[in-house]
């Protein structure tokens, strides 16, 4: 039993082996790459962070092949990463799936377990393709920021709430900011519309209500 778990990841680190596992790698690599291209939904897509996940699968496998079934290299390894510090945020939560993803396929390849990398990435594949599409399951609550400069009439009386009736589903006033001594307030409204194709007409209604300036609507992606 012991020699068989011995013998779990031994492979001969042979030029052919090497390039096998690093060209089976690469491939699976590329394949998230273009996986993350096509399902990714988020604000600002990152073409350096597209790339980096073909280039962590391939340095993945070469670690698990530098590795092999040394232990001793395999604490050394960890000691040697442990100085690594890494401070980039990762703000989606898709990212860090794509990152593992990248981690898995590398580590199948680099154990020679080639159909393991190849038909893992193919059903992974698969499953994130088609929750990526079906919305219908998704949560459909976006939330807009809406912000905008009032001078004079405030209070419930104020002309831009009907408005904001007309419009949103729902409102709430999250800021307010007094500018120019009191005379010009800024507020800060969070707000569901009732039809999301009516965010140009909604702004250029509310310029209209007296005495609303500076109207910005922001998406809100904390609360897609």
């Amino acid at each position: 039993m012991l020699d068989d778990l011995s013998t779990i990841f031994q492979f001969d680190l042979t030029i052919d082996q090497i390039i096998l596992n690093t060209a089976i790698a690469t491939i699976c690599g590329l394949f998230i790459m273009y996986l993350y291209r096509i399902t990714y939904q988020g604000p600002s897509y990152s073409q350096s962070f597209a790339g980096s996940l073909v280039i962590l699968s391939m340095l993945t496998a070469i670690v698990i092949m530098v590795i092999g079934n040394n232990l001793a290299r395999a604490f050394g390894l960890v000691g040697a990463m442990s100085i690594i510090r890494f401070r980039t945020a990762i703000k989606d939560p898709q990212d860090i799936v794509y990152i593992f993803f990248s981690l898995a396929v590398g580590m199948a390849a680099g154990a020679g377990l080639h159909l393991v990398a190849i038909v893992g990435s193919g059903v992974v594949g698969i499953v994130t393709y088609i929750l990526s599409f079906n919305k219908g399951g998704a949560a459909q609550r976006r939330e807009f920021l809406l912000q905008f400069s009032l001078n004079g009439a405030t209070g419930d009386e104020a002309p831009y709430l009907g408005t904001l009736k007309r419009y949103c589903k729902d409102h709430k006033l999250i800021n307010m900011k007094s500018l120019d001594e009191g005379s010009t307030l800024e507020l800060s409204y969070y707000v569901r519309l009732k039809s999301q194709d009516k965010g140009t007409t909604f702004v250029r209604e509310l310029e209209k209500s007296p005495g609303v300036e500076r109207v910005n609507l922001f998406f809100d992606e904390e609360n897609y």
